[in-house]
């Protein structure tokens, strides 16, 4: 899929490359959605549950929870097989659909009602002000999946190289503590 495209990749090229007959091929996935499918869920599945877990399972605190999903999406777009899988849907979704909704019900329908969930905690807590909180998961999100794209599809990459962890860092520095500079000394 990576090297031909979706639409121009045959079940029967597939099974070649993996050292299988295309009967094999079919006994496993009963067509070329079903083994994008399997990738997709292979890949990425994991990496939202994951991501989801680990920011439950954080230190209390939002800042912590973000640390960790922000953490784990770095890491795994970090990962050649994920950045491989997000190349094929990103170049493919406009001329099947399906292979977005996948992509869709796979990673955006895990990661973003429960890391919403996260924040509508964390309001209730007081610990941040009152946001929407669906709207606050897309403005986390967006910025790590924007910049993989920027340097995976488009070939725009930083100087330093994707530097995610980085990313990562100053993007939840400026999450949490904003662009102005203080006007006041801060105390430590």
């Amino acid at each position: 899929f990576g090297e031909r495209g979706y639409a121009q990749t045959s079940v029967a090229a597939i099974a070649r490359r993996a050292g299988l007959s295309k009967g094999a091929a079919y006994l496993y996935f009963d067509s070329k959605q079903a083994i994008l499918e399997g990738l997709v869920k292979r890949a990425l599945s994991p990496v939202a549950a994951q991501a989801i877990d680990g920011a439950r399972n954080a230190a209390p605190g939002i800042e912590s929870a973000l640390k960790s999903l922000l953490g784990s999406v770095t890491g795994a777009m970090a990962q050649k097989q994920v950045i491989a899988v997000l190349k094929i849907v990103l170049s493919e979704a406009s001329v099947a659909p399906e292979i977005a909704a996948m992509y869709r019900h796979a990673v955006f329908d895990v990661v973003v009602p429960a890391a919403s969930a996260l924040i509508e905690a964390a309001i209730a807590r007081g610990e941040i002000r009152p946001v929407d909180p669906e709207l606050t998961v897309r403005s986390i999100i967006g910025p790590i999946f924007a910049h993989v794209v920027l340097a995976e599809i488009f070939g725009v990459r930083p100087a330093r190289g994707l530097a995610l962890e980085a990313l990562a860092d100053n993007h939840l520095d400026i999450l949490l503590n904003g662009l102005l500079a203080p006007t006041e000394p801060r105390h430590a």
